[in-house]
């Protein structure tokens, strides 16, 4: 009786050390995890800026080549002009009612 004891605390303690070594196992590659997790972050952000700041430029360049009297952009460039003939009237649809 006293053997099944002393049997089943060391099978109980041989657990408890494997536990723990895959705990300690998971910790760390939480941890490897979480940094590859914070950089490709970084990377999606960077990317994500890259590809505004891209988006941007294209509109811009097919403002300019509106302006420059490309036909195939003139409806964009009415576009732009309508939207900011709007602006416009908001604006002194705004200084109206202030009482400038």
């Amino acid at each position: 009786m006293l053997q099944d004891l002393e049997n089943h605390f060391s099978e109980l303690e041989k657990k408890i050390l494997q536990l723990q070594k895959s705990y300690k196992n998971l910790t760390e590659e939480f941890s490897e995890l979480n940094v590859e997790h914070g950089e490709l972050k970084k990377k999606y952000d960077e990317e994500r800026r890259k590809n505004q700041v891209l988006a941007e430029e294209q509109k811009n360049i097919k403002l300019y080549s509106a302006i420059s009297g490309n036909p195939e952009h003139n409806k964009l460039m009415k576009n732009h002009i309508n939207r900011l003939v709007k602006e416009i009237d908001f604006c002194i649809a705004q200084l109206q009612n202030s009482g400038l």
